[in-house]
């Protein structure tokens, strides 16, 4: 799985957080989002691609 992240597009909503704690989080000072795990387990796919689709900037992308 590649996953791309637009810094610049997020606007720090954290809907990816809520989808896919495991390998997303936000920054403290402006929410934008962090990439915790750039290799997540096949069984959590669903999850990322989850909060790829619910990302209001649509700043993330996911390759599978």
């Amino acid at each position: 799985m590649d996953i791309s992240i637009d810094f610049d597009k997020c606007c720090g909503a954290g809907q990816c957080v809520l989808a896919a704690p495991e390998v997303f989080g936000q920054r403290d000072e402006d929410g934008i989002v962090v990439l915790l795990d750039d290799n997540p387990p096949a069984e959590g796919a669903d999850n990322v691609v989850q909060a790829a689709a619910v990302c209001p900037a649509a700043a993330i992308q996911v390759r599978l």
